[in-house]
């Protein structure tokens, strides 16, 4: 069995240098999404078609990309790792994989974890255990995960950047903003390519409400993150947050058309973007033309998947939007399905996710007191159903929406409340509370202070 070492000193088994070299390659393509990874990998196993780690690298990438379509890839690559001679530390991220081909986002996330507890410098390992995490919404471990292995690294080592990038969203997540953002800002000093870092300080200015900040911190640095990048369109879904803050529409929906929608991406975590910036718009009465039946069109075929809970509810908003019943209905029968099962997506889809697109399709029905039953005992556990705390603030939206349609005033003043108590600066928090104070006193007889 052919031995190599990867740039950190970890032991790989039957590839060649150039192997080796094409491996960093695609490691570095993946910690700034940028380039091609897949594509650097598949050169790496035509050197060396026994390259264990290349065959679980690109594992990883079909297995975290959260559609069910990937799951063939990701089991031919399983497949072709676990026929290969390996060492303890391969086979180990051969649990790990086996653990998502069977649907368990816990058991993989624990084998990554023992992974990462013995081979601290394992790249690869971390970055698919903040991934993991990331997906359960596990905001602890987004930070802590990391947090462990950071003194086994240094400047020096290649990838350093991307640590301090992981650790920093998950300093974000955990609402430690001062040090998440020297943290991101830090990385990008290493690399100013590195597109997490860039998207975890854009969270950052999110969550504190500094819009201004967070457009120049976009702007300013655009050449970095937008060309070559397939985590642009994330990127420009936060540009597009802080104009929509602002209630600069245009701009908005030029976004929308131009780099988010432009090409048309099929990926489902350019759909999720999509759908989250438009069901904002809906949510405020933006008219945003056929823009939603292109989505839904892209959206149908996997209507009826029921795979992940967190994908299901973006889905739901094109389909309640679009009047697509007979989507929605295929939507909510597959997760009936979904919640019969054993898989970490069951449970999500019970506790969370089944219930959010009743809501959400109650809202579209103008049923806004379903609505409201549905979606408020939901807040102190959507993180259970994956994504951040910017991604999910559009269900507190939606129901803040809710409370405004259904003349619930007193719920939509302790909504507005709470979020001025949690960004007190932020433009768009202060107008939910005008508007709070304004339809109570209609709904009163009582002038408005």
């Amino acid at each position: 069995m052919t031995t190599r070492v990867d740039a950190r000193g970890e032991p790989m088994s039957g590839a060649s240098d150039t192997a080796v070299s094409l491996y960093e390659q695609a490691l570095a393509e993946l910690q700034c999404y940028c380039g091609d990874p897949l594509a650097t990998l598949d050169r790496a196993l035509a050197e060396s078609p026994d390259f264990v780690m290349a065959h679980c690298f690109r594992a990883y990438i079909y297995a975290l990309s959260t559609e069910a379509q990937a799951v063939p890839e990701a089991r031919a690559s399983f497949d072709a790792a676990a026929a290969l001679a390996k060492n303890s530390r391969e086979r180990r991220h051969l649990v790990a994989l086996r653990q998502l081909l069977d649907g368990s986002w816990e058991g993989a996330i624990s084998a990554l974890e023992e992974v990462v507890t013995d081979h601290p410098r394992d790249a690869l390992a971390v970055q698919a255990l903040h991934l993991a995490d990331f997906y359960v919404g596990d905001a602890r471990n987004l930070r802590d995960h990391v947090a462990r292995v950071l003194p086994d690294w240094s400047a020096e080592d290649p990838g350093y950047h991307a640590l301090l990038a992981m650790y920093a969203f998950g300093l974000e997540e955990c609402g430690d903003y001062a040090r998440a953002e020297d943290f991101g800002r830090r990385a990008i000093e290493l690399n100013p390519h590195d597109a997490w870092a860039q998207h975890a300080v854009a969270h950052v200015m999110e969550m504190q409400g500094r819009v201004k900040d967070g457009i120049q911190w976009m702007t300013g640095r655009e050449t970095f993150w937008a060309e070559d990048n397939f985590f642009a369109v994330h990127n420009w879904w936060h540009l597009s947050l802080f104009h929509l803050e602002l209630e600069e529409f245009p701009e908005v929906l030029g976004l929308y058309d131009r780099p988010i929608r432009g090409p048309r991406s099929k990926v489902v975590l350019d759909l999720l973007d999509a759908s989250a910036l438009l069901w904002r718009l809906h949510l405020r009465g933006v008219d945003v033309g056929p823009r939603w039946r292109e989505l839904a069109d892209c959206w149908e075929p996997l209507a009826a998947d029921g795979f992940y809970a967190f994908n299901d509810a973006h889905a739901m908003m094109a389909f309640v939007a679009d009047g697509r019943d007979k989507a929605a209905d295929a939507l909510l029968a597959a997760q009936q399905q979904a919640m019969s099962g054993s898989s970490g997506n069951a449970r999500m889809t019970w506790e969370v996710g089944y219930p959010l697109c009743a809501g959400l399709r109650a809202f579209g029905r103008g049923d806004y007191a379903t609505c409201i039953g549905l979606l408020r005992p939901l807040r102190s556990r959507l993180n259970r159903f994956g994504g951040s705390h910017a991604q999910r603030d559009v269900f507190d939206l939606t129901l803040i929406e809710a409370a405004r349609r259904d003349g619930h005033y007193a719920l939509l003043r302790a909504l507005a409340n709470e979020r001025i108590g949690q960004k007190p600066e932020s433009p768009l928090n202060r107008r939910y509370r005008k508007q709070a104070a304004r339809c109570s006193a209609e709904a009163t007889g009582v002038a408005a202070i």
